[in-house]
């Protein structure tokens, strides 16, 4: 017998009599089972951000489905935290083949946005290249609708001008400064004696600032990629996504950046990873990864030196054409045979030019000229000696070479292109016909005159270490400092006489570690850096005379701004005190100093080149006492209006410091007359009562000594 309910609520109805809800009402009220769902739902969607799909894989068997699954995992733990078995590769139940494609998850939707932009274009093979999306993406596809719907137009927004910089009425020049956790961007406003600040921002970047090679951007590194600035505010212009970025590197004319970083590996035995990314500036896209074992983009110093065992690694690694629109650039590598070949890739498809390097016996090193798509290449000595090293002019991208020298007994090559790419300049090292010494001397090729006629230059003292080599930017002229003590001589020449080269004079015992020579030419400044504690000679080269000699203690840096009117010297953080920077003119004076702890760098901004021609310039320089006369009056303005503003600081000074006084003693004569009566009650005297003095004489005998009179 079933049992009946009785008492609250069973007494007085009938189950029959219950109405119940249709089963797809919920009355406003959502189950629970309903709200699992949409959870369930909200975790898909956020693993669909994390998943990439990554297709284009090669169609293998069961066979080799292991060591494929093992190349993935490998080349995507690089750029991010693959989940455990978060790597699913679908195989075809009817051929037991792969579908050639797979789908990878990662830790984070950042981690699988950056994979996707990596990984994309990756050259697994030569017939198989990586095409990556994320699952989100293939989602938010496969859910469009089939309807067109116009799209909303947008209202205009002002993109910030990137050469706002470039219209100072004053033609100032801006600089970047980074110290402690600041990064600060100033004018540069000597007549005034300072500097104005324009944009100011803590914790900015991770390591370090750029300038682009144009200056229309300012460039910041972090953990997980680059970021480049510009702009009246300084606001972001593009992101490059690179994990665990370590260095940068612009191409000339602004149209890629090159990104590097290295990763340990899990196993201590295997090298360090390298990724090298070269990314579209305007897109943020990466258009071709180089990924390997570190000690692979280690390539230096020819077939004489062992794979893996090439000291540290070169940077910028890639090397960019100059003044050809970006259009190639290029690095040494070596061939499966352990020769070294020069890899040159062609933009923007960034595939090795003609598919195939430049392969040249025992090459230790290239330049491009700074102006055209010339290549100098220096191949070192082979056979023990037997073939000598060789330098070649090389044109790109027919490979024609232009000129070529042989070099005996060499012990090393440096290269100096002129920055006009005008003139090369080999400083070349030698061993004596024992082996146990060396000379030094250089070789000149006349790049622009007719079958390109080279030059030998020896130095009256071959035996003389060679410290520093420096061309005129813009001119002729060049100058060595040469000499083994202390105080080296500084030498001056010119090629301008087509015949020959032309000694101009010769400086003796400078303290000189360095020669910086002005953008324009003619001035340079001889600097005695490192252990001679920032000894600095302004020199005018035009008149062989000194201008100037000054002192900025513990210097570690000199840089000439663009237009070659100021030059900045400043201390880094390599030395504990005395940091900061200081601001000279051409002539050597200086004009402000400004002292920072834990400073880091000092960078003037670079400026847009403008060709004015020659008719324009002609036009200038027959004017120039009218230009003169009209910038000297705006000068005299700012001084006077700087003067003002000091002597109205000053006179605010002093009316607040009288303000200041005559509230003290007001306040001190309100309370005068208590103080005393207090005083009066303590039976204290004060100094200003009457009172006598007494003089009192002491005599006080110090010793007394008994002698014999005889």
């Amino acid at each position: 017998m079933e049992d009946v309910r009785t008492g609250w609520p069973w007494d007085g109805f009938t189950i029959d009599e219950v109405q119940l809800p249709d089963e797809n009402d919920d009355y406003g009220v959502p189950s629970e089972d309903e709200e699992e769902f949409n959870v369930e739902e909200l975790q898909r969607d956020t693993g669909f951000s994390c998943v990439v799909v990554v297709d284009n894989l090669p169609v293998v068997g069961m066979e080799k489905y292991e060591k494929l699954l093992n190349v993935l995992k490998k080349i995507f733990g690089q750029i991010g935290e693959v989940h455990e078995d978060g790597l699913y590769m679908p195989v075809d139940e009817s051929t037991k083949k792969t579908k050639g494609f797979a789908f990878i998850e990662f830790a984070t939707p950042d981690q699988a946005k950056i994979a996707r932009q990596q990984a994309d274009g990756y050259k697994l093979d030569k017939n198989h290249t990586f095409k990556t999306n994320l699952l989100k993406e293939v989602e938010d596809l496969s859910s469009t609708t089939e309807s067109y719907k116009e799209p909303e137009l947008k209202d205009f927004v002002r993109k910030d001008n990137l050469y706002e910089y470039m219209l100072d009425p004053r033609g100032r020049d801006q600089f970047a400064v980074r110290y402690q956790d600041m990064t600060e961007i100033h004018w540069n406003d000597p007549k005034t004696g300072t500097s104005e600040q324009v944009y100011s921002r803590s914790f900015w970047t991770e390591s370090y600032v750029q300038w682009s090679p144009c200056g229309t951007m300012l460039a910041t590194v972090h953990r997980q990629g680059a970021q480049v600035w510009g702009g009246e505010e300084f606001s972001r212009i593009q992101r490059f996504g690179h994990s665990k970025v370590q260095l940068i590197d612009f191409s000339p004319c602004e149209k890629y950046l090159v990104s590097y970083s290295s990763q340990e590996s899990p196993n201590p035995r295997e090298a360090p990873m390298a990724v090298f990314n070269v990314s579209d500036l305007k897109s943020g896209q990466t258009l071709r990864s180089f990924q390997g074992k570190l000690d692979d983009f280690m390539v230096s110093g020819g077939e004489n030196r062992p794979q893996g065992g090439e000291g540290a690694l070169q940077w910028p690694l890639f090397k960019w054409c100059q003044g050809n629109d970006d259009k190639y650039f290029a690095r040494l590598a070596r061939n499966k045979s352990g020769k070294t070949m020069i890899s040159i890739y062609e933009t923007p498809d960034m595939n090795l030019l003609d598919k195939k390097s430049l392969q040249m016996e025992n090459i230790v090193d290239f330049h491009w000229s700074p102006k055209e798509a010339l290549m100098c290449v220096y191949q070192g000595e082979a056979n023990s000696g037997n073939q000598p090293a060789r330098v070649s002019l090389v044109r790109i991208p027919s490979r024609e070479e232009v000129k070529s020298k042989n070099l005996f007994s060499v012990k090393d090559v440096t290269v100096h292109w002129h920055p006009d790419g005008s003139y090369l300049a080999l400083q070349v090292a030698r061993f004596t016909k024992t082996k146990k010494s060396s000379y030094n001397g250089f070789e000149f090729f006349r790049v622009k005159e007719r079958n390109i006629p080279m030059e030998v230059l020896e130095l009256q003292n071959k035996q003389e270490k060679i410290v520093s080599f420096a061309w005129e930017p813009k001119g002729h002229r060049f100058a060595v400092v040469h000499g083994d003590g202390a105080r080296p001589d500084v030498s001056f020449y010119t090629m301008k006489d087509s015949k020959q080269i032309k000694h101009l004079g010769t400086l003796h015992g400078r303290p000189v570690t360095s020669l910086h020579w002005s953008p324009q030419g003619k001035f340079l400044i001889i600097a005695g850096l490192k252990g001679l504690n920032g000894q600095l000679e302004f020199f005018n080269v035009n008149d062989m005379d000194t201008m100037a000699i000054n002192e900025h203690f513990m210097c570690t840096n000199v840089d000439w701004d663009p237009t070659g009117r100021y030059v900045a010297t400043s201390v880094t953080s390599v030395h504990q005190m005395e940091n900061g920077y200081i601001v000279w003119s051409f002539l050597g004076q200086q004009l402000y100093k400004v002292n920072r702890d834990r400073f880091f760098q000092f960078l003037w901004r670079p400026r847009q080149k403008v060709e004015l021609g020659e008719e324009k310039e002609a036009e200038l320089m027959k004017n120039l006492k009218k230009f003169s006369k009209k910038f000297e009056e705006e000068d005299e303005s700012l001084k006077s209006r700087a003067d003002k503003e000091k002597i109205a600081e000053r006179e605010k000074m002093e009316s607040d410091w009288k303000e200041f006084l005559d509230k003290k003693r007001k306040a001190f004569a309100a309370i005068e007359a208590e103080h005393k009566r207090l005083l009066g009650l303590s039976g204290y005297v004060e100094a200003d009562q009457q009172y006598e003095i007494e003089e009192v004489e002491v005599e006080e005998v110090l010793s007394v000594k008994q002698e014999k009179i005889h």
